[in-house]
């Protein structure tokens, strides 16, 4: 019987990386592609325990360059594409918004493009909830799969252009699709410049945490590990052509997010600093995720657990984001924000 052939684009990131040991550990009669260009936020260290295992294969590769991408895909004919591959932080797409255009979007139809040629059985489409833009504070409103597209960063208005594609692509070609859209996710492997491990990694080092504005903005917290069955279910089960949402029903505002941490390590609240407010800051994200419970995804994971568990998680691992931190990020930091001296 011949192995199903799963690319995975962005294996070598944060939420893709998750995914790629989930899918070693739980289908090993797939043969698992890891596709990732290995940029600032990429690393293969998290699979080095994986990377000698007959059935994984890494591929260094820009999706964005379609030569290199149609030729892959018309020799290993994949059957299935799971496609995380994207520049992620807002913060960065408000200084730089043409590389998010350029790998979020162009990346995205090349893929698309090479799925459509190879006939590939399901392109699933990772994307965010951010693409709808912002809820006000009223804990009766959340996003569901009609809310229109509303996005209000460059990374967001990159990845609904993307969701728009490969929904274009499925009514104009006929291509298997699905969408997901998460809500924040946290967990292993989360790179340093995102809120949580920032956070944590700052605390352990008894240094300022800079919090945008008066931290009430609202996010929605997700495991990954949660998000990554929540893909597994609809790469599998998924009605062809349909979104679906994933969400924790984990609010917190971020200052609540970050007191929790300091209160775990055991540090003082006067490592807080507010910052001045990130442009075009949206209020607060929360997802309806009832369509996809329906089809038999539930979180296993509530907030308080899963932080617990990442902040030991960060503390065993320390070397990992250690050598993250003293490199190219620490000028990226600096330029980000302004902080008084501890």
């Amino acid at each position: 019987m011949t192995k199903k052939k799963l690319l995975i684009t962005g294996g070598a990131g944060f939420i893709g990386g998750n995914f790629v040991q989930y899918m070693i550990n739980n289908y090993p009669d797939y043969e698992i592609y890891n596709l990732d260009l290995l940029t600032y936020a990429g690393d293969l260290i998290k699979h080095s325990e994986i990377q000698d295992m007959d059935n994984y294969h890494f591929i260094k590769a820009d999706i964005s360059d379609r030569q290199t991408i149609i030729s892959l895909f018309d020799k290993e004919k994949f059957d299935f594409v799971v496609h995380f591959a994207a520049e992620s932080h807002v913060d960065r797409s408000i200084t730089d918004p043409e590389i998010f255009i350029k790998t979020n979007v162009l990346g995205t139809q090349v893929l698309l493009d090479a799925a459509k040629q190879s006939k590939v059985e399901k392109f699933l489409h990772v994307s965010t909830d951010e693409v709808y833009g912002e809820l006000d504070f009223d804990p009766s409103e959340f996003f569901t799969e009609d809310t229109p597209l509303a996005p209000n960063s460059p990374y967001s208005a990159s990845k609904a252009s993307s969701d728009l594609l490969v929904r274009a692509y499925h009514e104009t070609y006929n291509l298997p699709i699905n969408i997901t859209r998460c809500s924040n996710n946290y967990g292993p492997y989360h790179f340093p410049e995102k809120l949580i491990p920032l956070t944590i990694s700052r605390v352990l080092n008894n240094e300022k945490v800079p919090v945008y504005g008066d931290g009430k903005n609202i996010r929605d917290w997700l495991h990954v590990y949660d998000h990554c069955a929540a893909i597994d279910l609809v790469l599998h089960k998924g009605v062809n052509g349909e979104v679906y949402n994933v969400g924790g029903h984990n609010e917190k505002t971020n200052l609540e997010v970050v007191e929790t941490i300091i209160e775990e390590l055991g540090k003082s609240d006067n490592l807080i600093q507010f910052v001045e407010d990130r442009l075009g800051h949206d209020k607060r994200y929360a997802i309806d995720p009832t369509k996809l419970e329906k089809l038999g995804w539930k979180p296993t994971y509530n907030f308080e657990t899963g932080i617990a568990q990442t902040i030991q998680w960060y503390l065993k691992n320390e070397d990992w984001w250690n050598q993250i931190i003293s490199g190219e990020y620490k000028d990226y930091f600096k330029n980000q924000y302004s902080l008084d001296k501890k």
